[in-house]
């Protein structure tokens, strides 16, 4: 699963990497927690692309209750053209979600050790996602998922799932809601996370309250 991640770079950047005219409001956070607004990348009718602030956690449209985003801050790449919560979206809402790195805990005799996946040169990259338009009655609520998959190398060394990555000669057509094949899925996700690097950190990136450098700081563990 993706339940912790970061987004440490420039507003420059992320304007210049999927191709925005702007970016208002934005601000590095090394410890992204599900429950708050996460920055997502959509494609408008003219074809450009535009940053917005969705709540991470979907919601249906379809939901009565919006405490379903609680159970829905991951969707199974396998399941997305099958299961009613994800169907639509999958079809008519993709989004991209910038990230330079995310976290993932490994369970070990003396509790759960927490790692950051990362490139080794700590570069943007965008996981895939689907996004929501929620409405009752004077409420209404965008809301986002995050797409995972079986884990591969190197996060199969700690866990069983992994968020998906779309490569970035890939982010036009995820966006554009063509088919994607699950081949295309897959080579995606073997060429970024060949790449990755998993590094050890300290368990002050536990608390999504701690949003500072200490997060990503590697630490040596016992083997």
């Amino acid at each position: 699963m993706c339940g912790r991640f970061n987004l440490i770079t420039t507003s420059d950047t992320i304007i210049e990497h999927f191709r925005l005219k702007r970016l208002p409001n934005y601000r590095t956070d090394y410890n992204i927690p599900p429950g708050q607004k996460i920055l997502n990348i959509v494609q408008l009718e003219d074809g450009s692309n535009k940053g917005v602030y969705l709540h991470w956690g979907l919601i249906p449209s379809w939901s009565k209750d919006s405490k379903i985003a609680n159970r829905l801050i991951n969707a199974r790449a396998e399941t997305l053209a099958d299961k009613p919560s994800f169907r639509s979206a999958y079809s008519k809402r993709r989004c991209l979600i910038p990230a330079t790195g995310f976290y993932e805990w490994q369970q070990t005799e003396t509790g759960k050790q927490p790692y950051h996946v990362h490139f080794p040169d700590n570069r943007l990259f965008a996981f895939a996602g689907l996004w929501e338009h929620w409405e009752n009655g004077n409420e209404t609520i965008y809301s986002c998922t995050i797409i995972t998959c079986p884990a591969l190398a190197p996060v199969s060394d700690i866990h069983e799932r992994m968020p998906v990555i779309i490569n970035l000669e890939n982010y036009g057509d995820w966006l554009d809601k063509r088919k994607f094949e699950t081949e295309v899925l897959a080579f995606d996700q073997a060429i970024c996370y060949q790449q990755m690097e998993l590094t050890p950190v300290s368990q002050h990136v536990n608390n999504p309250v701690h949003n500072d450098e200490a997060c990503i700081q590697p630490i040596q563990i016992a083997h």
